[in-house]
């Protein structure tokens, strides 16, 4: 209790508050509250409708009329509206309520501009704007091709790829978590783990250097840390450029195959009748896009825990 009390004490109050206002983090003051916000709405809904759905499963004269039916292909009638003044309405209030939003907030905020850049003086810390702090979170981690090529490229084909990799037909149109739960995990992991948290700890918890300050500890300038990274060869005391590489082709070789297996053990676990309707491009399209995206938690375990810095190290490049 005591130490709690001290810890709480120490706690610099002000050093959040400089944080929270200054005018590139308020989007991301507002992401923390919108985005809790309308996942619990999102879940909650779903729930509902997972309610619902049991029901239409018991009676089958309820479903044969209801919009809710639980194979949304099969659908023989569907109540509809119509566009105007029903979906038209709704739209244009929101967009009346986003523009007084943003009339409010130019007002009430400067614009955060400043002076002319000075390569001779270069702010400290020096971050990206709150949507790429992400990326350049993933620089602490990666070499610049993997963090700032590669990495955004699987993002995006990875999002093209999810319609044509998705063979369940269930959940389109209406919100369901009992029939949607692998693809929704999947996303929460990808999206708010992954990402949301990565422009979080760029904006909140790294600090002058890009050192890493836990929320309320002091930005101290003069700050000095001394730890070092090493790569796994070294760890394991295996000297020089051959040992380097075929330890990390090795060890990225292990971490595919176990990763693959694991995944395939759950997806059939929880999706084993989908399995079969997927042909053999679509699931190693998948298994590729999950191996990328859990590698991504795995090396930040392994540089922050334990302090490794690159798994294998060629004379072309380093992963």
């Amino acid at each position: 209790m005591t130490e709690g009390l001290m810890i709480f004490a120490k706690f610099d109050w002000h050093q959040i508050g400089e944080i929270i206002s200054t005018p590139d983090n308020i989007p991301m003051v507002l992401l923390m509250i919108l985005i809790p916000y309308f996942t619990w709405y999102a879940l909650k809904q779903a729930r509902e409708n997972d309610r619902l759905i049991a029901q239409l499963e018991a009676d089958p004269e309820m479903a044969k009329t209801h919009h809710r039916k639980r194979f949304p292909m099969e659908k023989k009638w569907e109540p509809t509206v119509l566009v105007w003044p029903h979906l038209l309405k709704i739209e244009f209030l929101a967009a009346i309520c986003v523009m007084v939003f943003l009339i409010v907030w130019s007002v009430a905020f400067n614009a955060p501009l400043e002076e002319p850049a000075n390569p001779n003086l270069t702010m400290n810390p020096s971050k990206a704007p709150w949507y790429f702090l992400g990326l350049q979170e993933m620089l602490v981690y990666f070499d610049p091709w993997i963090a700032g090529v590669v990495m955004p490229t699987v993002i995006i084909i990875g999002l093209m790829a999810i319609p044509y990799c998705d063979v369940n037909p269930l959940g389109n149109g209406y919100y369901t978590w009992n029939q949607r739960k692998y693809a929704i995990t999947t996303f929460f992991f990808g999206f708010h783990v992954l990402w949301i948290l990565m422009v979080l700890i760029g904006v909140f918890i790294r600090g002058p250097g890009w050192m890493w300050f836990w929320p309320g500890q002091t930005w101290d300038h003069h700050r000095m840390i001394y730890e070092t990274n090493r790569n796994l060869n070294d760890i394991l005391g295996l000297e020089g450029a051959v040992w380097a590489a075929l330890v990390g082709i090795i060890a990225i070789g292990l971490y595919t195959v176990v990763t693959a297996f694991i995944i395939h053990k759950l997806y059939m676990k929880y999706k084993g009748d989908l399995y079969a309707r997927m042909n053999l491009l679509q699931y190693g399209t998948m298994q590729v896009l999950l191996i990328m995206m859990i590698s991504l938690p795995v090396k930040i375990f392994l540089r922050l825990a334990l302090r490794v810095k690159y798994v294998m190290v060629t004379p072309w490049f380093n992963i």
